[in-house]
C-alpha cells in the first residue's frame, strides 16, 4: 500500500522503534490480528486491524491473523470466512492464518505444568459462587474451599474433566495467584472451563475450553509474536498476563502487551452483542446492512477501504478513550469519492417536464401535438457531459435529452417561498450540460399536487449558455424520460438518535432511529443500468447534486446513498479554526 498506515506520533511505534534500537527481540518485529469469530468485523476492528498490520509494515515485520477460537457456542465458520473477506477488502494480507485452537493440546499441557508447579486447582463450585467469593475493589476475596487440593488430586480431576467424566460448569480450572490482589483479574481466574459444544475447527474432540486469559499470552509466545496491541480494557489483564507466561517455559522471548484506545464513534453501537440483535430482531437486514457499522455494511455502502484507512490514520493510537464523530469519517469518504467517483443523474422524486416548443419526429412540436390530443416523440439529441470534473483523465460520455424530462419535485415550486431560484412558472433556469428553459404551465390533480410541469426551451443556448449573456440563478439536473431506467434508491439516517445511545436511559435500543431508511422508485440515465459501459457492482457514483451512491452488490438497478455531498465536518473545522 502506498499510503502510511500508522501515524508517525503514535506511542507504540514508539515503543516499537526504541525496541529495535536496543536490540530486544533481536530487532525483530511480530504482531498479530486476534478476532473472535462470533461475529462480523466493524469499524472498531479497522483500528486495531490497521494498528497491527500497520506496525509490522512499518517496521518490515511480520504479522499473523489469529482466530481466538475458544467459546464454540458462538463461533461460527461464516464469522471466519467474513472477517478473511474484510482484512484482504482493506488491502491486508497476513504472514500466516493461525487458530487459537491449533494451540489447544499445548495449553492443556501446559495447564497440566501449572497444576505440578502448585499454581493451578480444579474448583468444584459453581460460576455464582466463585463470582460472589472474588469479592470487589475494596472488598476482600473469599479462597475455594477446593483451592489447598493436592496436585495429585488435581491432575487426576483435571485429566477426568478432559475425559468427559463431569457435567458442564461443573468443575472449572482456576490458577492460584491472589485472591487478595487489588487486581480483581488476579483473583484466582478460571483457566478452563467443561463445555460440551461442537467447534468448528476441532469438532467434539474438547470437552474443555481455555479461557481467553489463558490462552491469549500463551498463543503470543507460541508464536513468537512480539508486540501484542489490545484497546485499553485489557490493562487490567496485562499483570495476569505477564505472571501466566512468567511461568511456562517458553518457545521464545515473551511478548509484551501494549493497550491503545478503542475507536468510538457517535449514533452508533459496536458491541458484538448488541449488533447481534439488530440483526436476529430484523431491525437491520443483516449483518452487511448499509446501516450496520460493520466493515461488510460500510463496503456495502460504499465506503472505500482507503477512506478508512486514512480515517484511523489521521485518528493515530493514543492512551485516552474519546468519541469522533461519525461526520468526520464521512469527510475522508467524501473526499477519496469526489476524488474518483464519476458523475452521473438520477432524479429520487421524479417529476414530469414537457418541453413543448421541442420537435417531434413527425415535423411538430410537443406543445402542437399536446393541442392536438395526439401522443408524439421529441426527437433525441446526446450532449457529451465530463464524468469527472475532478479527473479529465475519466473522459466524458453521451446523454440523451428530449422535451420530455425527469426533474426532482423540489425543483419546482407552483408558488414560490423567498429565496428560491429554482424553476417556477416565468422563470428560466439551466438544465446541466443541455438549454435554458422558461415555465409557463402547470398541471394539477384532483388533491392539488402538481403532475406535469410546461416549459419552453431556447434553442440557441445548447450547453447550457445564453448566447447573449444573460444569467440565470439555478441549475438543476435531469434524465431523459425516454430513456430513462427505474432504479431504487435508499438514503439513511443514523441509526440512533443519540450521540452515545443509551445514555440517558441505560439502553441503546432506547435510542433506536426506527425511522433511518428512505426509499425511493427513481429515474436514473441510461449509464447507470449495470453491465458493460454501466456501472459494477459495489461501483460509487456522484449522483449530481445529491451525493454519491453505491450501486448494490446483487441486486441490480438498487443504490445505497455513501454520503451526502455537504462536508459538515470540513465545514466545523473551518469555523473553529
Amino acid at each position: 500500500m502506498s499510503e502510511p498506515t500508522t501515524s508517525a506520533g503514535d506511542f507504540i511505534a514508539d515503543v516499537v522503534r526504541a525496541d529495535i534500537e536496543s536490540g530486544t527481540y533481536g530487532g525483530r518485529v511480530q504482531t498479530r490480528f486476534p478476532p473472535e469469530p462470533n461475529g462480523y468485523l466493524h469499524i472498531g476492528h479497522a483500528k486495531a486491524l490497521i494498528a497491527d498490520f500497520g506496525i509490522a509494515e512499518q517496521f518490515d515485520g511480520i504479522c499473523n491473523l489469529r482466530f481466538d477460537d475458544t467459546n464454540p457456542d458462538a463461533e461460527d465458520v461464516e464469522y471466519v470466512d467474513s472477517i478473511l473477506a474484510d482484512i484482504a477488502w482493506l488491502g491486508f494480507r497476513p504472514h500466516k492464518v493461525v487458530y487459537a485452537s491449533d494451540y489447544f493440546e499445548q495449553l492443556y499441557e501446559w495447564a497440566e505444568s501449572m497444576i505440578v508447579r502448585g499454581l493451578a486447582y480444579v474448583d468444584d463450585q459453581d460460576a455464582e459462587t466463585i463470582s460472589a467469593q472474588r469479592g470487589g475493589y475494596g472488598k476482600p476475596g473469599i479462597e475455594s474451599p477446593y483451592r489447598d487440593r493436592s496436585v495429585e488430586e488435581n491432575l487426576d480431576l483435571f485429566r477426568r474433566m478432559r475425559a468427559g467424566e463431569y457435567a458442564d460448569g461443573e468443575k472449572v480450572l482456576r490458577a492460584k495467584v491472589d485472591m487478595q490482589s487489588d487486581n480483581m483479574q488476579m483473583r484466582d481466574p478460571v483457566m478452563y472451563r467443561i463445555r460440551r459444544a461442537h467447534h468448528h475447527r476441532t469438532g467434539d474432540t474438547w470437552v474443555i475450553y481455555p479461557t481467553y486469559d489463558w490462552t491469549h499470552g500463551q498463543s503470543d509466545a507460541i508464536e513468537g509474536v512480539t508486540h501484542s496491541m489490545c484497546t485499553l480494557e485489557f490493562v487490567g489483564h496485562r499483570p495476569l498476563y505477564d505472571w501466566f507466561l512468567l511461568h511456562l517455559d517458553l518457545p521464545h522471548d515473551k511478548p509484551q502487551q501494549l493497550e491503545f484506545a478503542r475507536l468510538e464513534l457517535n449514533n452508533t453501537v459496536t458491541s458484538k452483542r448488541k449488533l447481534r440483535t439488530l440483526v436476529t430482531d430484523h431491525v437491520v437486514d443483516g449483518w452487511d446492512d448499509p446501516r450496520m457499522p460493520t466493515l461488510q455494511g460500510l463496503r456495502r455502502r460504499g465506503y472505500p477501504a482507503s477512506a478508512i484507512r486514512a480515517f484511523c490514520a489521521y485518528i493515530g493510537v493514543n492512551k485516552t478513550n474519546s468519541r469522533h464523530s461519525l461526520e468526520e469519517l464521512e469527510s475522508f469518504v467524501r473526499t477519496e469519492l469526489n476524488r474518483v467517483a464519476q458523475r452521473r443523474m438520477a432524479v429520487l422524486r421524479p417529476l414530469k417536464l414537457v418541453l413543448d416548443n421541442w420537435p417531434t419526429e413527425d415535423g411538430r412540436t410537443l406543445g402542437e401535438a399536446r393541442a392536438a390530443g395526439d401522443e408524439a416523440v421529441g426527437i433525441t439529441q446526446w450532449f457529451e457531459i465530463a464524468n469527472n470534473p475532478e479527473n479529465p483523465a475519466d473522459g466524458a460520455r453521451q446523454v440523451p435529452f428530449t422535451g420530455q424530462l425527469w426533474i426532482e419535485q423540489d425543483d419546482f415550486a407552483a408558488t414560490p417561498p423567498p429565496k428560491f431560484f429554482r424553476l417556477s412558472p416565468g422563470r428560466e433556469v439551466r438544465l446541466r450540460g443541455a438549454y435554458l428553459v422558461t415555465a409557463t404551465d402547470v398541471v394539477f390533480d384532483a388533491s392539488g399536487a402538481v403532475t406535469e410541469v410546461h416549459a419552453t426551451y431556447d434553442p440557441a443556448s445548447r450547453g447550457g449558455n445564453s448566447p447573449d449573456g444573460r444569467k440565470v440563478k439555478s441549475t438543476m439536473h435531469w434524465v431523459s424520460a425516454p430513456h430513462a431506467m427505474a432504479a431504487e434508491v435508499r438514503t439513511y439516517d443514523r441509526l440512533f438518535s443519540a450521540d452515545v445511545p443509551g445514555e440517558a436511559t441505560g439502553d441503546p435500543f432506547d435510542d433506536l432511529n426506527r425511522d433511518s431508511v428512505q426509499v425511493y422508485a427513481a429515474q436514473v440515465e441510461p449509464a447507470l443500468a449495470p453491465g458493460a459501459g454501466g456501472v459494477e457492482p459495489g461501483q460509487v457514483v456522484q449522483f449530481e447534486r445529491i451525493g454519491y451512491f453505491a450501486a448494490d452488490g446483487v441486486e441490480p438497478m438498487l443504490f445505497h446513498r455513501t454520503v451526502g455531498l455537504k462536508d459538515e465536518w470540513a465545514a466545523l473545522q473551518k469555523r473553529v479554526g
